[in-house]
């Protein structure tokens, strides 16, 4: 069997006896017009490594699949093994499948040295934690293409001074460069989710912060928004306050919503020296 004569997902599920399960934040993703469509936006064909984590029954995996490129798929729920396993014999062996938690993964192992992109429908209970895992850690994926809440989504590529501007909008600016690519209604999944949800686009920054200095960022963010409503010489107190901010050229009655990457990455820098 090939990947074009593979029954339609909902049949495969019906089959298996499969649903969603809430406490892995579960929403399938079946409707194959948006599953393509994400692999377009994901630009990535022949040859190319994709990293899928929650892949589920396989809806985007088969999507990345027909696009030639080689899949590795990192699920935590074995109920869908068999499933994955069947998608993995129509592709060929394009499909390597891992059993375990994507929290844990050592992804550059799985890369082995080459360059991989990161493409999912994340599982809503772990998506913010797996971004910051793969900004902030010692791998950088190729690319990133990752659907979460729109809520989140929005937050990741907010501008400075709006109200979804934030540590991770921070975060994922400092190394990359972010935008909400496709938003997809709530009736799109099986079961559909209260929220929207969004897909963001990232692809890493060629002056991306060293890992010292992410660090140092991480830290002064997480004080900053841990109190955004106070002025920076208030939340920032423990790390220097006025004088920190004097260091770094940022107005220390400046709350940190207002503050924009450099500023940022300005305290980061001041408070390391």
């Amino acid at each position: 069997m090939t990947l074009d004569q593979l029954p339609p997902l909902r049949d495969t599920l019906a089959e298996h006896g499969l649903l969603a399960k809430k406490s892995f934040g579960q929403h399938f993703l079946l409707d194959l017009n948006i599953t393509r469509k994400i692999a377009r936006l994901a630009q990535v064909g022949p040859g190319d490594h994709v990293i899928e984590v929650g892949p589920g029954p396989g809806g985007l995996t088969r999507a990345l699949l027909e696009t030639g490129a080689r899949v590795t798929a990192v699920e935590a729920d074995p109920r869908f093994a068999p499933l994955l396993e069947e998608l993995s014999a129509a592709s060929g062996g394009a499909l390597t499948l891992r059993l375990e938690d994507a929290l844990t993964t050592d992804e550059a192992a799985v890369a082995a040295g080459q360059p991989a992109h990161m493409v999912s429908n994340l599982p809503y209970n772990v998506g913010t934690p797996l971004l910051i895992k793969w900004l902030t850690g010692p791998f950088t994926p190729a690319s990133m293409t990752l659907m979460f809440q729109k809520e989140v989504a929005d937050r990741v590529a907010a501008e400075p001074g709006s109200d979804a501007y934030g540590r991770l909008s921070v975060i994922a600016q400092a190394t990359s460069h972010a935008q909400v690519v496709m938003d997809v209604p709530a009736r799109a999944f099986t079961p559909p989710p209260k929220v929207t949800s969004a897909v963001v686009r990232l692809t890493p920054l060629a002056d991306r912060p060293e890992p010292a200095r992410l660090d140092a960022l991480q830290t002064i963010t997480a004080a900053a928004f841990g109190q955004r409503r106070k002025m920076l010489r208030s939340s920032l107190k423990v790390l220097g306050g006025e004088a920190l901010c004097e260091a770094a050229g940022v107005p220390p009655e400046a709350r940190a919503e207002t503050i924009d990457i450099e500023g940022f990455l300005a305290l980061a820098d001041a408070w390391r020296r």
